[in-house]
């Protein structure tokens, strides 16, 4: 590759993480803004943090959003990590069909889902809230699950299980000796996505909570309608660094691992 191409490219990758990255940094910088409108910064203040942690409102909706995502997460990471063993590893009748059905949410607008949800608790009579949501939430998520575990189960050498076996190992024994640790890097990188995703999630919740039952996206777009709040600003900014901070220890912890 010629010089003057790298340079190029070297250029447009920084022009896009510009593009992504300015906007959060501002959002964190105003976070500290003592005034309430967001364009015009007026001096430096902690007390949109003081606000947010007695913002009932706000605490409610971050607090359904974690029991959701971490909910989602462990049903979402278990089932997942099965269903990729078994594609993996044994054939059996519908195969084809059973991969196919796990691509389906990973390709499917949420929107969809969102709806074919909502009209199935109608036809059920079944009263919207939290629990309403979990559905969806796992539909989604345990399709990124298995398609990692999957990635991860592919690099596994098949040898190293054989020679646990070899060695009197039953197959409890292997799985938890030798084939867990081995793929506890996709398996963690499945959960922490599904975890993202599940906190992320906007559309199906949207659709599917109920009265007083918010999550955290979906207040946020009630509130931004009527123009953003400093104290959105002070807990993206904490979210923004709790999720810096968890990245770096997974990053060691998965280096430690290999």
């Amino acid at each position: 590759m010629r010089p003057k191409t790298k340079k190029i490219l070297f250029l447009f990758t920084t022009l896009i993480f510009m593009f992504f990255y300015i906007p959060i940094i501002i959002l964190m910088a105003f976070s500290f803004n003592d005034s309430k409108v967001g364009t015009v910064w007026t001096g430096f203040t902690f007390d949109w943090y003081k606000s947010l942690f007695s913002n009932d409102q706000i605490i409610s909706a971050v607090t359904n959003s974690l029991i959701i995502a971490v909910i989602t997460t462990l049903i979402a990471t278990v089932f997942g990590t099965l269903a990729a063993l078994a594609i993996h590893r044994y054939n059996f009748p519908g195969k084809k069909a059973f991969n196919f059905l796990f691509y389906i949410p990973v390709v499917i607008p949420d929107i969809i889902v969102a709806v074919a949800l909502l009209a199935l608790y109608g036809w059920l009579d079944i009263t919207l809230g939290i629990s309403t949501v979990f559905p969806g939430h796992v539909a989604i998520t345990i399709s990124y699950v298995m398609l990692v575990v999957i990635a991860r189960l592919a690099g596994l050498d098949a040898s190293l299980e054989e020679a646990a076996k070899d060695l009197g190992a039953n197959e409890w024994q292997t799985f938890w000796k030798v084939t867990f640790p081995l793929i506890f890097p996709g398996v963690l990188a499945g959960a922490l996505l599904a975890f993202t995703i599940s906190l992320d999630e906007f559309v199906i919740s949207y659709f599917t909570t109920g009265p007083g039952s918010d999550t955290l996206p979906v207040l946020v777009y009630s509130m931004v309608r009527l123009g953003v709040s400093p104290e959105i600003n002070a807990l993206s900014t904490i979210m923004v660094l709790l999720i810096v901070i968890m990245v770096v220890i997974t990053g060691r912890k998965m280096r430690v691992s290999k």
